[in-house]
């Protein structure tokens, strides 16, 4: 009967280690999922705040970039209203054609110099807008070497 009882108290201290050393093994694996989940919805959190604030740089942009081409607009007509006042009042045909050749060189220019201003507006509002972005991918790769150690 010793024998007997002696596998038995040996079957249940190897249970009851089993059965520690699989609850600590649970517990840590708990804990490290609760750890990985909490530094995945800390990456959700921070990637929507970087998505909003590159949206709101952008609608900036795109109203700098309306109003731009609003006062270029304004500005456009009331040269060409001048310039053809100008010409209609001109008392000769040379006169009237070196109006209108000022006329068209300074069209010209202006409309380079807005070329040249949208183009600067489009490029510093497409840099201001992916700078949110930038580190998203760095901090995922973080995240995911995070999680798998």
């Amino acid at each position: 009967m010793t024998k007997t009882k002696t596998a038995a108290d040996k079957a249940a201290a190897t249970a009851d280690f089993a059965f520690a050393n699989g609850a600590e093994a649970l517990k840590a694996g708990f804990d490290k999922a609760t750890k990985n989940y909490d530094a995945v919805l800390g990456y959700g959190k921070d990637t929507a705040e970087a998505v909003i604030k590159s949206a709101t740089v952008a609608g900036k942009g795109v109203e700098t970039i309306s109003n731009e081409a609003y006062a270029y607009s304004r500005q456009s007509l009331e040269d060409t209203i001048t310039a053809t006042k100008a010409v209609m009042s001109s008392k000769s045909l040379h006169e009237a054609f070196e109006y209108q050749s000022d006329f068209a060189k300074s069209a010209f220019e202006s409309y380079v110099g807005g070329l040249t201003r949208f183009g600067e507006i489009f490029t510093a509002t497409a840099k201001d807008s992916f700078a949110p972005l930038q580190g998203r991918a760095e901090a995922w790769l973080d995240v995911v070497q995070t999680t798998r150690a």
